[in-house]
């Protein structure tokens, strides 16, 4: 029973990092792409918030939980799925923090512009351009974990 509740829990937060993550792309690049400023702004915030209330708590989740399911079915962490995910997990988390920093940024210069009626700076148009950038390696390796969780690949 205690498996099935971890599992449950693993595969609850991996799909809230992938839907939480696609979802606030998805919303982000359509505010973007609308050039309303403080639609921009009120997108931006929300997204902020999804982060943090979503993606932060599943973040801090997946690894206990994995861990936890490990030692019930007595895999060692140096097996070679195990230790790909977790190196997967350090890139994804290096491109997933400056990406909440880029939100956040974004999210003041926007609501800042929106309260003056000015146009967005060309400062959250670099920090678009980089959090786009940013998105792909980042939800990328969130996917080869989710691949490797699922198929465990034994290529050692």
């Amino acid at each position: 029973m205690t498996y099935l509740i971890l599992k449950y829990l693993h595969i609850t937060g991996a799909a809230v990092i992938l839907g939480t993550g696609s979802g606030i792309a998805f919303f982000m690049l359509m505010a973007h792409r609308s050039g309303d400023v403080a639609f921009i702004a009120r997108t931006s915030g929300l997204v902020v918030l999804a982060d943090k209330i979503f993606t932060a708590t599943a973040i801090l989740a997946q690894p206990v939980t994995g861990y936890l399911l490990l030692s019930e079915i007595s895999v060692s962490l140096s097996t070679f799925w195990v230790a790909a995910s977790l190196a997967l997990y350090v890139v994804a988390g290096l491109f997933w923090l400056p990406v909440v920093w880029m939100q956040m940024r974004m999210r003041d210069l926007a609501t800042a512009a929106a309260a003056k009626g000015a146009p967005l700076p060309e400062t959250y148009h670099r920090l678009f351009r980089w959090w786009f950038a940013f998105g792909f390696p980042g939800f990328g390796a969130v996917l080869a974990i989710v691949w490797l969780m699922i198929a465990k690949p034994d290529w050692s």
